[in-house]
Parts: C-alpha cells; structure tokens; sequence
C-alpha cells in the first residue's frame, strides 16, 4: 500500500512493477523466516549450550525441489535473551544500516549502504530496504541483503537474507520474485516489564524507568549443498560460535556487557 519513497533515499527502482516484485519478495522472506525458527513435531529443536533462556539451540532441515530456497541442508540456530533495554532503541539499532558492522560478522567489516528503500507503514521503521555490503576485500564482489523492519505495540521484528545480485536486478525491473532463493535470519524484539532482573548490565537511564526487552536470534545457515550429506560437529560448532559472537557484540554495543555463557 505504500505510495511513497522518503526523499533524499538512493532509490533503484525504476517502475512499480519493480517495487511490486521487489515487496512481494520480501513478503515472503518473512513467511520464510517463521516457517524456519517454527518448531513442529516434525522439527524440533535441540539445545546445544547454555541453559534456561540463554540456551542456542539448533534444528535442521533438508532442502529439496523448493525453488525459493538454496538446496542442501539448512540448520537453524536460535537464542533468547533479555537487556534492560527499550524495544525501540534495539529496533532502531538493528534496522540501521550505519551500525550494521557493530553486529553483523558476516558483512566482514564492510561498508553496508542503503540501495532503495520502500516505506509500507506508518511507523518510519516499517520498511523494505535493499542494502549493499562493499568489502573491505577488493578480491570479494559486494554482497546484496534484502531487509524488511517492523514495529506495532505488540512487537518488533527485522528479518533479512543475502540475495543474488543477478537474481535481484530481474526483481527491481519486475520479474517473478518466486524464484529467488533466499535463506532469512533476523531478529524478533518484544518489551519485558520493568528492569527487576538484576543480570549485571548497568544503563542507570533505563533502570527502573523504561523496562527491558526480550531478544530473540535466529539464523539460518546453509551448511551443505548435498540434501543427503551427514551434518558434522564442524558446522554445528561454526554455528553455534557465529549466534553467541553475534549475541556478544549487541550486548556490548548496547552498553551491556553481560556475555552469553
């Protein structure tokens, strides 16, 4: 329903079937992302380390014949975890391209620019965004994240996936978004009460006045390109360090330095 690109946005788009294309994909990035950190009896989740509400725990899941998503073995790895923190300054920090590098490992230290932006809401945090990771490493080619953020009184989400850059010009020009394969990780941010928890983080502008929030981290990973392959101890491990990096560096970004154990 959006009608409108903020002025001043560096804008790629050319046609509305392209901003058509380009918000039906991230549509069903988001679709993708829940049906991915939903457990069922079919998939469940497997604590790995941790306990209570700062355990990682992980599932998979095979990947067969579904042109949406890359084929191979996917495994799931997600936390939760509680900062004294206002929901929408977490929000705020991780939809924001410019503090990106603060927590995202695998943009590699790169310089992350806002390509186009499409607003579909009334809250400025609602929006579409096609980002671009330039690589300090000259030898990598830039790396494209589509990104969708929102926020409503009830929650707070930002969900993206790197996405083929070959595959994204045929979106921005209008083509069948259906066809892009996407593998989406994010962050869902809900509000938790008043700051009774007493964890060792310190931010006396928050305490007792504006509660906390409940983070949630998920990713998913591509671990193997064969759907039959066995999964190894080695991604498992990868996995579980790359959740627990990510969880360190937002703690410390946010001025709290209590590190997931």
């Amino acid at each position: 329903m959006s009608n409108n690109i903020p002025v001043g946005d560096v804008c790629v788009i050319t046609s509305p079937e392209g901003k058509k294309s380009m918000l039906k994909l991230a549509e069903r990035m988001v679709k993708s992302f829940c049906a991915g950190v939903g457990a069922s009896t079919a998939h469940t989740w497997t604590t790995l380390s941790g306990s209570g509400s700062d355990a990682v725990r992980v599932m998979t899941r095979k990947s067969v014949d579904d042109p949406g998503r890359p084929p191979g073995i996917v495994l799931s790895a997600a936390t939760s975890f509680w900062l004294p923190v206002p929901p929408k300054r977490i929000f705020d920090f991780l939809r924001d391209e410019n503090s990106r590098t603060e927590w995202d490992i695998l943009s590699n230290g790169g310089l992350v620019q806002e390509m186009t932006h499409i607003a579909n809401g009334r809250d400025p945090g609602n929006c579409v965004s096609l980002l671009r990771v330039n690589s300090a490493n000259s030898s990598q080619s830039n790396m494209l994240i589509l990104q969708e953020s929102c926020t409503d009184s009830t929650g707070s989400y930002v969900i993206y996936a790197p996405v083929d850059i070959g595959a994204m010009n045929l979106v921005l020009n209008g083509g069948d978004p259906e066809y892009v394969a996407l593998l989406p990780s994010g962050f869902a941010i809900l509000a938790d009460g008043p700051n009774s928890h007493g964890d060792g983080c310190s931010i006396p502008e928050m305490i007792g006045t504006s509660g906390g929030s409940l983070l949630t981290v998920a990713f998913q990973i591509l671990v193997d390109s064969v759907p039959t392959a066995k999964l190894s101890l080695g991604s498992v491990a990868t996995v579980n360090g790359l959740i627990k990096c990510t969880v360190e560096r937002i703690r410390n970004a946010l001025g709290c330095d209590h590190a997931l154990t």
